[in-house]
């Protein structure tokens, strides 16, 4: 009688539930997904008007002048004179890709076209301005 029972009860392995980790994973992406775009401005500029606009590329090499005429690159400080080879190691090979200015509305013009001209006398081709559409 008790062979019958010992064979009757099987061993069921344990199950893994899933639910937990996508419902984790999900709530994850959403948070990736808002906070990407914060990271990426985290510069405060507010960016001259303009009707034009560039279509295509990302923005993907972008230097910034602050109100208070500091300079980044790619949301990092740079000082004026580490500028251009920052910008010229960033490009490498790659001498196509445009380089976007973002200067705050507040910034001399004079101020700007020093920048541009210093990347243009390094052999950058394409430098572009960054405005904010009206």
């Amino acid at each position: 009688m008790r062979k019958k029972m010992r064979q009757s009860r099987r061993f069921k392995a344990p199950e893994i539930s899933l639910t937990p980790l996508i419902d984790v994973a999900l709530t994850l992406l959403v948070i990736f997904i808002v906070t990407a775009p914060m990271v990426q401005n985290g510069i405060r500029v507010d960016l001259p008007q303009g009707k034009s606009r560039e279509v295509g590329r990302e923005q993907d090499f972008v230097v910034t002048i602050d109100k208070n005429n500091k300079l980044y690159f790619n949301a990092f400080p740079v000082k004026d004179k580490e500028l251009v080879s920052a910008v010229l190691a960033a490009l490498k090979d790659n001498d196509e890709l445009p380089v976007y200015i973002k200067a705050d509305e507040k910034v001399p013009y004079g101020r700007v076209i020093e920048v541009v001209d210093e990347l243009k006398m390094a052999g950058i081709k394409y430098v572009a301005m960054s405005t904010r559409p009206g």
